[in-house]
C-alpha cells in the first residue's frame, strides 16, 4: 500500500509541477509572442485597394475590420433605417446601411429554460462584444475607382412592406457611375434566406463586377472543447470536402484558401449556425481568416467566398444568386436543404466518424420521443433495445470471460511453476487454451463491436438539438442540463448554492455507484497500481460528469445498470461466483454468519 500512495504522490506532485511550468513560463511567452505577430500583422496589413489574391483577383472587402465599419450600436438597431424581418422563426431586421444581416432572434427558442427568458439572439450588430453578422455584394477590380456599395453605403427599400416568409423585400443603390444595384431577399418558413443581386448599367462603359458572401464574427465564442462535438469554421467546399477548423486554427494560420464548385461554409456553435450557400453549380474561391488580438475577445473570424466575374455592358443586367442560412440545427430541417440540392449540408450536424450509426441512432431516438411523449424515456426504450441485439454477444463474451475465470486456479499454478521461464509460461497456457478450446480474445471482440454503437448514442445526445429544455422527470427540468441538486446542501435541504465544482447531483451519483458495482462484479487486477486505479475510477468519473447534461448522465447509469443485470445473469447461468460481495468485503461475513447458523442448528 506504500507504494501505490508512493506512485499517488509522484502523480500529483507531476501535475503541480506541469501546471506551475504552464501558467508560470508558458503562458507568459505565449502572450509575449502573440503581442509581437500581432504588431507585425497591423504593419503587414494591405490597404483595402491592395487586397487582391496571387491571380489578381480581387478579395470580398474586409467588411467587419475596425477601419471599415461604422459605429452601430444597439441604439442604432431602433433608429437606424431597417427593414423588419418577421416570421414563426424570426424577429429581427436589414440593416439599410450596408444591407446587412446583422440582428436575429430565434423565437422559438429561449436562452434559458424560464418562459421570461428572452429569445436566442444569433446575429448582432458591429460594436457589440461578441456581434455576428452576414454580408452580400459586389466587388471591383482592384485599384477601380468604380462607386461599389460596401458597408458604408445606404442603401433604399423599394416599397415599405417588411420581410416575411410570404413577401420579399427589395432594395436599391444606385452609383454615381451609372451602375444600378437592386437586392431582393427572400425567406423561407425556417431558417434560410435568398438573396439575388442584379446590377444594371445605365452608363456607357463596360464593367467587371465580382460577387461575394461574408460571414463575420467577433470575439471567440464559449465552446464545450470536447473532442465529440465540432464548434467553430465549418464548410464543404467540393473536392476539399469537410472543413472542420477551430478557432486557435485561425489564430496560428490566419488565411485558409480553396477553390470550389458549390458547397457552403460558415461558422457552427453547438446549437446553432450561420452559412453562406453559393450557387452549386459555380466557381469560386472559398476563404476563412482571422484577424489577431490581443484577446480572444477582440479577434474577428471570417468565412467568405468570391465567385467568377461578370462583366456587364451599357443597357444590360448581370445577376448573381446566394443564400445564407442563420437559425437552429433541427436534424430534419437541415436534411430537406441537403435533400434540396446543398452539398453534404447536412454535415452541419457533427455526426462524426460513425455517420452510419449516428442517424439511425437519432431515428430511434425520434421514434421513442413520438411513442413515449418524453425525451428522457426514449433515451432509456433505446438503450434496452441496444442491449437486446447485443445480447448474443455480449452472452458470449461473458461466456467467455467465465470460462477463463474458471481456468484462472491452473494458471496461477502454471505462473508460480514457471516464474523463471516465461517462454515456458507462455507454451503451458497455450497448452490450456487449445484443450480448453479457449480463445482469450473472443472475451473481448464482442465487446470492441459494441463501443461504437454505444458511443454513437452518447454523440447523438451530446450534439442534437432536441434533448434541449426537454424534462425527464422530479428535479430534472432540462435533460441539456446538468443535475441541479447537489449532495454538499442535501440536495436542497440546506438553503445554500455550492461551487460549481461541488454540484454532484442525485444523477451523478448513481451513475458513479452502478459503474463501481459493474467494476466490482469482476476480480481485481493483479497488479496493484491497476488496482488502485480501478478502484478511484468510479469516484473520479462521478465528479467528472457532474457537469455533464442530465440526459448524458442518465443514460450511462441506466446502461451501468443493464450491463450489471446482463453480466449477473451470465454468470450464474455459467456457474461462476459473481465477484461483487467478496470485492467489497462482505463474503467473509456471510460465511460467517452461515457458519453460525449451521452450528445453531446442530
Amino acid at each position: 500500500m506504500g507504494e501505490n500512495n508512493n506512485f499517488l504522490f509522484a502523480v500529483i506532485l507531476s501535475l503541480g509541477v506541469l501546471l506551475g511550468w504552464q501558467y508560470l513560463v508558458v503562458e507568459p511567452r505565449i502572450a509575449e509572442e502573440r503581442a509581437a505577430q500581432l504588431e507585425l500583422n497591423e504593419k503587414a496589413m494591405p490597404s483595402q485597394d491592395q487586397l487582391i489574391d496571387e491571380n489578381g483577383v480581387p478579395i470580398p472587402p474586409v467588411v467587419s475590420s475596425s477601419t471599415a465599419i461604422p459605429a452601430v450600436t444597439d441604439k442604432d438597431i431602433t433608429n437606424s433605417a431597417r427593414v423588419a424581418i418577421r416570421s414563426d422563426q424570426f424577429s429581427g431586421s436589414v440593416a439599410l446601411l450596408g444591407a446587412r444581416f446583422d440582428d436575429l432572434m430565434l423565437e422559438q427558442y429561449k436562452v434559458e429554460l424560464s418562459q421570461t427568458s428572452p429569445s436566442v439572439r444569433l446575429l448582432e450588430p458591429a460594436d457589440q462584444a461578441s456581434y455576428w453578422q452576414a454580408t452580400f455584394g459586389w466587388v471591383a477590380a482592384a485599384g477601380s475607382p468604380l462607386d461599389v456599395p460596401n458597408e458604408k453605403s445606404l442603401w433604399t427599400q423599394i416599397g415599405s412592406n417588411d420581410l416575411t416568409p410570404e413577401q420579399d423585400i427589395s432594395l436599391e443603390y444606385r452609383s454615381r457611375d451609372g451602375l444600378v444595384f437592386t437586392r431582393t431577399i427572400a425567406v423561407d418558413h425556417k431558417f434560410m434566406f435568398s438573396i439575388t443581386d442584379r446590377v444594371r448599367q445605365e452608363g456607357t462603359t463596360s464593367v467587371t463586377l465580382y460577387p461575394f458572401g461574408q460571414i463575420s464574427r467577433k470575439s471567440r465564442p464559449v465552446t464545450s472543447n470536447l473532442f465529440v462535438l465540432h464548434e467553430g469554421p465549418v464548410g464543404y467546399l467540393g473536392e476539399s470536402g469537410l472543413q472542420e477548423l477551430s478557432y486557435e486554427d485561425l489564430v496560428e494560420e490566419p488565411t485558409y484558401k480553396f477553390k470550389a464548385t458549390g458547397g457552403w461554409l460558415g461558422f457552427t456553435d453547438k446549437y446553432w449556425a450561420t452559412a453562406l450557400v453559393p450557387p452549386q453549380d459555380e466557381a469560386l474561391d472559398a476563404r476563412f481568416s482571422a484577424r489577431s488580438a490581443q484577446t480572444p475577445e477582440e479577434e474577428v473570424y471570417r468565412a467568405d467566398y468570391l465567385l467568377a466575374g461578370r462583366t456587364v455592358n451599357p443597357g444590360e443586367t448581370i445577376e448573381a444568386t446566394g443564400k445564407l442560412f442563420a437559425g437552429a440545427k433541427v436534424v430534419d430541417e437541415i436534411d430537406i436543404y441537403a435533400d434540396s440540392g446543398i452539398d453534404h449540408f447536412d454535415l452541419m450536424i457533427d455526426w462524426g466518424w460513425f455517420y452510419f450509426l449516428t442517424k439511425p441512432m437519432f431515428a430511434a431516438l425520434q421514434f421513442f420521443y413520438g411513442l413515449l411523449g418524453n425525451y428522457g424515456l426514449s433515451i432509456l426504450a433505446v438503450t434496452v433495445i441496444v442491449k437486446i441485439l447485443f445480447f448474443p454477444l455480449a452472452s458470449r463474451s461473458y461466456e467467455t470471460m467465465a470460462k477463463m475465470k474458471k481456468m484462472q486456479p491452473k494458471m496461477t499454478q502454471i505462473r508460480e511453476l514457471h516464474k523463471d521461464d516465461k517462454q515456458q509460461q507462455q507454451q503451458e497456457m497455450l497448452k490450456i487454451y487449445r484443450e480448453e478450446k479457449l480463445n482469450p480474445l473472443a472475451g473481448c471482440l464482442p465487446v470492441l463491436l459494441q463501443i461504437p454503437v454505444f458511443f454513437s448514442l452518447y454523440k447523438v445526445l451530446f450534439v442534437t438539438l432536441d434533448m434541449r429544455h426537454q424534462p425527464f422527470f422530479g428535479w430534472v427540468q432540462d435533460l441539456a442540463a446538468p443535475d441541479p441538486t447537489s449532495i454538499f446542501n442535501l440536495f436542497g435541504l440546506i438553503p445554500w448554492d455550492p461551487p460549481s465544482i461541488l454540484m454532484l447531483g442525485v444523477w451523478p451519483l448513481l451513475m458513479g455507484i452502478t459503474m463501481f458495482v459493474q467494476m466490482q462484479m469482476n476480480p481485481p487486477p493483479p497488479d496493484p497500481i491497476q488496482a488502485t486505479v480501478f478502484k478511484y475510477m468510479p469516484i473520479f468519473f462521478t465528479f467528472l460528469l457532474a457537469s455533464f447534461p442530465a440526459g448524458l448522465v442518465i443514460y450511462w447509469a441506466w446502461n451501468n445498470f443493464l450491463s450489471v443485470l446482463q453480466q449477473g445473469y451470465i454468470m450464474r447461468k455459467n456457474g461462476v461466483d459473481i465477484e461483487l460481495f467478496s470485492n467489497i468485503g462482505l463474503k467473509k461475513k456471510v460465511a460467517t454468519s452461515e457458519a453460525a447458523n449451521d452450528d445453531e442448528k446442530g
